[in-house]
């Protein structure tokens, strides 16, 4: 961090990016950038109305059963 106790871009970038691979596993975090880059938007419109009012270990649980439900369906 700098000297004068403000976290630099890259280092909220990197924190971040390890927080959603914790979060969500790797795949699942790359999804997450990709779907988010696609488009402009208001990140914090979004995250008031657009995701349900659930903390980010909810979320991230939500995501992983998703993930496992998928990855277990036969595929056609």
């Amino acid at each position: 961090m700098l000297g004068t106790g403000m976290t630099t871009e890259t280092e909220i970038r990197l924190r971040g990016m390890r927080a959603l691979i914790e979060a969500l596993g790797l795949v699942e975090a790359e999804r997450f950038v990709v779907s988010i880059n696609r488009e402009r938007f208001d990140y914090t419109t979004w995250r008031q109305k657009g995701l349900p009012d659930l903390s980010i270990e909810q979320i991230a649980a939500c995501a992983n059963q998703l993930s496992a439900d998928l990855d277990t369906k036969p595929s056609a």
